[in-house]
This record gives C-alpha cells, structure tokens and sequence, in this order.
C-alpha cells in the first residue's frame, strides 16, 4: 500500500484538494464507473481501475475496502444528477403527483447514462455477491425513505389517498423504473412519448 504523503501524477496521495475533495478518490470513482459500465461488476479488475486512473491498487485499497465499495461510490457519484437536473427544471414543491408525473413521462425520453449501467451491473452481481446485495438493498431502501417523506406529505395534503399503502405507492413507482432499465439494457421498443404521458397521468390521477 502507498504510504501518506506519496506523490502520485503531481498529487499529494493523503491530502485532500482546497476544497475539501480528494482528488484521489474522484480519479479512482471515474475509472470504476467507466470500468464497470463497460465490462461488468465480474469481468471489472482492481488493477484495470487503477490504471486507468493513472494510480497503483494500493491507491485504491487505502480508501476502499474492495470492488463492492467502489461500485457503490460510483452509483452515488453518479445517482442523482438525472433526478436533481428534474428537480432543479420543476417547481415540485412537494406535490408528488407532479413529481411522478414528470419523472414518469421521462422514462421513455431520457439518455442512456452511466447511471443506469453501474445500477444494472450492480443488480445483476447481486444475484452472486452478497456485499453487492446489500449495497443495493442499501441504496433502493435510501431512495424509498426520500420518496416516503414525499408520500406522507402528499396525503397529509389530500393528493394522495389516505388509505393508500405508502410502500406499495413505492415499490411500484421503483418497479416501472426498474422495468424501464431492463428494456434499455436489451434495446427493447419503448412507447412513444404522448401514449406514455396520457398512460402515467391516468395512474397519478388514480392515487388521488
């Protein structure tokens, strides 16, 4: 393992940059995100992350534990500018009704992006790994507690039902989602834009 203080391609290995970030650890995140997207959580290498990062493995074992916990800052690094760019376009405001109206209709017109490749990746490895496992479970239960605040919010407002489970709520609105990155991985036809939209606003509408 690389000793603190080791200069690596002009940066100290221990520290951190000005503002806080270790640069480092940004360097070795991308390489994993670009390695596991394009060879998959099992045919990705320690060593392959590395080199493409410009570093040694001891760079990557002084702050991850191993592949796992790369995978999981890749998918962090990377999970929520999609959303967070919706949400920074849209004045939500809390209404969940919009909020699943709007990321809804965007399933069927968003890119490809590197997120959806690493969360692929991540639920295929789980079937084999059981740390992958957890770090997604880990990850989906995370993004169910944003999405339950939201839910709770919307009955107390009467946009939802109150006599609506907030899981079921949850775990179908992950369902579509996930359905929809299936499709992608196997280039599946997708619904055109206005039958979707008309097909998502009926079933918001419903939750009312």
């Amino acid at each position: 393992m690389l000793a603190d203080g080791v200069i690596i391609d002009g940066v100290t290995d221990a520290a951190a940059t000005g503002d806080g970030r270790d640069e480092i650890r940004d360097r070795l995140v991308a390489a994993a995100a670009e390695v596991f997207s394009e060879k998959g959580y099992d045919g990705a290498r320690v060593g392959e992350i590395a080199r493409r990062a410009g570093l040694t493995t001891g760079a990557i074992y002084g702050r991850f534990t191993g592949k796992a916990e790369l995978l999981r800052a890749a998918i962090e690094s990377y999970s929520r500018h999609e959303i967070d760019d919706l949400f920074a376009s849209h004045r939500f405001e809390g209404r969940v009704a919009d909020i699943l109206t709007t990321v809804g209709s965007h399933l069927v017109t968003r890119q490809q992006t590197t997120e959806q490749a690493l969360l692929l990746e991540a639920f295929v490895a789980s079937r084999r790994d059981p740390e992958v496992k957890t770090l997604v479970r880990d990850l989906m239960e995370e993004r169910a507690r944003r999405m339950a605040a939201l839910v709770v919010q919307a009955k107390k407002d009467g946009h939802i039902a109150g006599e609506l489970d907030e899981l079921a709520v949850i775990r179908f609105c992950h369902a579509v989602g996930l359905g929809f990155l299936l499709y992608e991985a196997i280039d599946l036809d997708q619904p055109d834009a206005g039958p979707w939209e008309v097909l998502i606003a009926r079933m918001v509408a419903a939750l009312s």
